[in-house]
């Protein structure tokens, strides 16, 4: 027996990691939503022009799912090759990518900072191309997992832009209702 370890066990090792890389992703990305009350349905989202090309507000939930999920599976990848050159870099630069995506929600929804929204979105693709290279030379299909992500990023952009070029005044503005109490 030549091998460390078996193609079985290599396997097992890679599912063990998706089964925890996957669940957080996702915990961590409707976390992020939910906090930030994100979504359409809010008085402020709702007063805000919308671009033309905005998708029905399931959408998001379905894209942002099957994302998450590809992200998880790409990282478990990463993660389950233990002696790959340049591993740690790629395993940092993802956990910093994914503070900037976990990021996004709170600083759009939650401050309403449009631009600055935008801005993080347009380093969010910058980065997640950059990961892209760093998955590639360790996993090729980890990096293939990323394709949709950044396509996702790179319409999400142009939404972003959208909602920044018809709402110029809208940056900052909160919408808050006034409570009454009686009594």
């Amino acid at each position: 027996m030549n091998q460390i370890a078996s193609h079985g066990q290599l396997r097992m090792s890679y599912l063990r990691w998706a089964l925890v890389t996957v669940p957080l992703i996702m915990a961590l990305g409707s976390l992020s939503g939910y906090l930030s009350n994100s979504g359409y349905g809010t008085a402020w989202f709702d007063t805000l022009v919308k671009p033309a090309i905005m998708p029905p507000g399931w959408v998001f939930g379905a894209a942002w799912t099957v994302l998450y999920i590809m992200l998880g599976l790409a990282i478990a990848m990463i993660l389950n090759a233990r002696s790959a050159p340049g591993r740690g870099t790629a395993i940092t630069v993802f956990i910093v990518h994914m503070l900037g995506n976990f990021a996004w929600s709170p600083l759009f929804f939650g401050a309403h900072q449009i631009t600055a929204a935008l801005w993080l979105l347009l380093a969010l693709l910058g980065s997640a191309i950059v990961l892209a290279f760093l998955f590639a030379r360790i996993r090729k299909a980890a990096a293939w997992l990323l394709v949709p992500y950044m396509i996702w990023l790179s319409f999400a952009t142009m939404l972003n832009l959208g909602i920044d070029r018809l709402n110029p005044s809208a940056d900052g503005v909160s919408t808050r209702v006034a409570r009454v109490q009686i009594g």
